[in-house]
């Protein structure tokens, strides 16, 4: 028997009628056109409903009521949704839902009547479907996912395994559709403790319950039995629960769907979807004639594969379970990269929206150096090398800056980042003390399925011309018609932070004139072209112009060219610390470093600054999965969630397009950064630029 699907139509299949929903809120779902394959439009009756191919309403609520009667009348089908499986980040109130069910037939929880599920755990699976539902039970434990996955692990260590009783909601439909009432919850309670009578029993309460938001069946029993159960009464990540269960009580709560991945007994009161297969031990109504016994694999397949529809949230378009699943696994494990709380000092009002994103896991609170640090505080957040106020000093300091795959276009233009880094022992551009780059660098093993993946990501930068900035360019350039050696000469902002901290205390190049004398002296035969810091070229920060005896020195100034084209065709590149070395090492461009940027000394550049040690070398794709893959951190442009390099270089591909085709106003982005800069000068802060540009 093949696997139903509603037929959603492809995109290219031309215009299709739309489906109704006797919900507004259910209309305003995000992603349910793309979930549904057509567009969504609230329908309050009849005359508005005839022009709809299709009906939907949620389950067995009013709106799914109503939208079945509807149907019935106008002879079309009605479809029943529900939150799938596998649903967000967040909780039930997070709006980015990656996943609904979708039944023709009836609804999962809804014992009463067949549902499309029923249909689709009993089918058949073959080979293939097999080995794909045994790797999702694997995967599904390792990513340590759950519906919802909002809340942080907790390292739990038990003396004994422990008896897990799930409440729920007061009136929650899945416990009326699995033919259940409050007295089915006090008989689970009682035979738990009566089976279990040296075990440490658990009482679980629902999210919304823990959050006040709701009621359980369970509260007014606490009291009675409080020598014998403990409240889990703080938030717990049900893996966190479920890895140290030896049996698991339940209604009819997904917790129970859950613990059968996680290999523990099942103990149902209720008629749950997952019950009645054979896989539980069920003591609740007699399971209907229609269900019979199945394998763990066809109950997975079926909830996981068969019965929801996904959506990937950077793409806004379908995907598979695994997708969500690795989604999910990358937010939570950079959710909890830093404490629960983290005071951020320093930040502009402008900065602050763009820093929630990137400690999105943490609570972010802001404030001034000097003033008081809330006790609460495990971390401190602070722009690039600024130094630590006293009264912090006892705290994790994280040192936030911008990422090498940062915009399309400048941040002194005000264009947000899509990529930040956050190291918790120093900053990059800092050789004078280490930081989590250079450590990892020094101490990390590349295993060999990262080698390949940055080896693929490399060669993904360079097809698709992607830079820190990706600046539009304003003018072509082709290497000059001469025999002479093509030296790309990097010029940076001389206040920049980068400079100050990164150059050699023994060697004198710290200027950009500097820089441009000493590639002269070594190389006097050579075509030496120089190219201001983007920032100074389009006018956000002013600089020393060059004395003329330099200015003789370069045959060709190339500040508006695009760094990619210029890549593509020098012989190769001097910097002092400018993050175009790195970018020239990634198009197999021999870069010299007259300073000590965080790509030198591994043996891939000729290193001029004395003193530059470094415990190994390392290859290319080496240097490129510390400093593109592992060091980083990427928030979407589209989701606004966590996300791979590997996305933000197709963002960043399409974000430059479209300022291509659409331009940019050049002086307000100029004049605004001018306003921000004086402002925080009147106000006392450090106005540096932190990065290495």
């Amino acid at each position: 028997m093949a696997s139903w699907r509603f037929p959603f139509p492809r995109v290219d299949d031309g215009p299709v009628q739309p489906a109704g929903a006797t919900s507004r809120v259910l209309a305003r779902r995000r992603w349910l056109d793309v979930q549904l394959g057509r567009p969504a439009v609230y329908v309050r009756g009849e005359r508005a409903a005839r022009h709809c191919q299709v009906l939907v309403g949620w389950g067995n609520k009013p709106s799914g009521v109503r939208a079945r009667e509807l149907a019935a009348r106008l002879g079309v089908p009605a479809l029943s949704l529900e939150d799938g499986f596998l649903r967000s980040v967040g909780g039930s109130a997070d709006a980015s839902a990656f996943s609904l069910c979708v039944d023709d037939l009836g609804i999962y929880y809804d014992a009463s009547r067949e549902s499309r599920l029923e249909r689709q755990i009993a089918r058949p699976l073959a080979p293939d479907e097999v080995r794909r539902a045994q790797a999702l039970i694997t995967g599904w434990r390792q990513a340590r996912v759950s519906k919802y996955n909002g809340i942080r692990d907790t390292a739990i260590e038990p003396e004994r395994p422990w008896v897990i009783v799930a409440d729920q909601t007061a009136g929650d439909q899945s416990v009326i559709g699995a033919g259940a009432s409050a007295g089915s919850f006090r008989q689970m309670l009682e035979a738990a403790i009566d089976a279990h009578p040296g075990a440490d029993i658990l009482l679980k309460a629902h999210p919304d319950v823990v959050a006040g938001r709701k009621r359980g069946y369970l509260e007014d029993l606490r009291g009675r039995y409080a020598g014998r159960i403990q409240l889990l009464s703080t938030p717990l990540h049900a893996p966190d629960v479920l890895e140290h269960a030896a049996a698991v009580y339940t209604v009819s709560s997904q917790l129970g769907f859950e613990a059968l991945i996680w290999g523990v007994p099942v103990h149902t009161f209720g008629m749950p979807f997952y019950a009645g297969w054979g896989l539980t031990a069920d003591h609740g109504a007699a399971a209907p004639p229609r269900r019979r016994s199945v394998t763990l694999a066809q109950l997975v397949h079926a909830a996981l594969v068969d019965y929801a529809v996904y959506v990937d949230p950077e793409t806004g378009l379908r995907c598979n379970v695994e997708r969500v699943m690795e989604h999910i696994r990358l937010q939570r494990a950079m959710r909890a990269r830093f404490a629960p709380h983290v005071h951020a000092l320093g930040f502009s009002r402008r900065k602050r929206p763009i820093l929630r994103r990137y400690f999105n896991g943490s609570e972010v609170t802001f404030g001034k150096p000097g003033r008081p640090v809330p006790a609460s505080a495990g971390a401190v957040a602070i722009w690039g090398n600024r130094a630590v106020p006293p009264n912090a000093g006892h705290l994790q300091t994280i040192r936030v800056e911008d990422g090498f795959l940062r915009s399309a276009g400048l941040g002194a233009a005000l264009v947000p980042p899509l990529s930040w880094v956050q190291d918790p022992l120093g900053i990059y551009y800092d050789a004078t003390r280490p930081c989590a780059l250079t450590d990892l660098l020094a101490s990390a093993e590349f295993p060999p399925a990262l080698l390949e993946r940055a080896n693929a990501l490399r060669r993904e930068v360079v097809a698709r011309a992607i830079s820190k900035y990706n600046l539009v360019s304003r003018a072509d350039w082709n290497r000059p018609q001469t025999r002479k050696a093509v030296i790309l000469v990097v010029g940076q902002v001389e206040s920049d932070a980068s400079l100050e901290y990164g150059s050699a205390p023994e060697r004198p190049v710290r200027t950009n004139a500097a820089l441009i004398e000493a590639v002269a002296d070594a190389h006097p035969l050579a075509w030496i072209l120089y190219r201001a810091h983007p920032d100074v070229a389009h006018g956000y920060r002013t600089a020393r112009g060059l004395p003329d005896h330099v200015e003789r020195l370069v045959d060709e100034t190339v500040d508006h060219a695009s760094l990619d084209t210029l890549l593509s065709q020098v012989d190769s590149v001097h910097v002092m610390t400018s993050l175009t070395g790195f970018e020239a090492l990634l198009r197999g461009v021999p870069v010299t470093t007259h300073g000590m940027p965080f790509y030198a000394g591994w043996g891939l550049t000729t290193d001029l600054a004395p003193g530059l040690r470094r415990p190994r070398q390392l290859t290319l794709d080496e240097l490129v999965a510390g400093t593109l893959i592992l060091y980083p951190t990427y928030v979407s442009g589209v989701s606004g969630q966590f996300t791979t390099p590997e996305q933000i270089l197709r963002e960043l591909e399409s974000a430059r397009a479209s300022a291509a085709q659409g331009g940019r106003c050049g002086w307000a982005p100029r004049f605004l950064h001018r306003l921000f800069h004086s402002l925080s000068t009147m106000s006392g802060k450090d106005a540096r630029a932190g990065g290495a540009g």
